[in-house]
């Protein structure tokens, strides 16, 4: 079976829960899952869009953390429109929304998950919160489930 799926993880390990995609691109760099390949993307997930691009996935899922004003923690798919709208605070160098609709051209099914941070601060650990939620990103991936079941917000 060709691996078709791929995962970016965006973010900072350094920033507190902005490292909640370093985090999940860890958990999935020492336990491998067969139908997902995983690319980390940091702070500039541009640098990798050429990457992408080369492997053609049927399936792109980015993973970013994401100020939605939910529960820390609380993890939902956020539709395009709504990126640019939430990430005029990114940490990031590009705006999500524009490497989105790069990628686009080239690929079929991309969807956003956004998790709700906690702290986004230099220096910080992740929290408890964020990292339970990453592990039940990763378990929910590893058990084959449905991305639909994940609310969008």
């Amino acid at each position: 079976m060709t691996n078709n799926n791929i995962i970016l993880t965006v973010g900072n390990s350094m920033m507190g829960d902005d490292g909640a995609g370093p985090y999940l691109y860890q958990l999935l760099t020492e336990n491998p899952l067969e139908n997902w390949t995983a690319l980390d993307g940091g702070s500039a997930p541009e640098n990798v869009a050429h990457i992408v691009r080369e492997l053609k996935p049927e399936l792109l899922l980015i993973f970013d953390a994401a100020d939605m004003e939910l529960a820390p923690g609380k993890i939902r798919i956020i539709e395009k429109e709504a990126i640019a709208e939430m990430f005029f605070m990114s940490t990031h160098n590009m705006p999500l929304n524009f490497l989105i609709e790069q990628l686009e051209q080239d690929i079929k099914k991309i969807i956003f998950v956004g998790i709700q941070p906690d702290l986004v601060s230099f220096g910080f650990p992740m929290t408890d919160a964020v990292k339970e939620s990453v592990q039940f990103m990763y378990d929910f991936l590893k058990e084959g489930r449905s991305l639909e079941e994940i609310p969008v917000l």
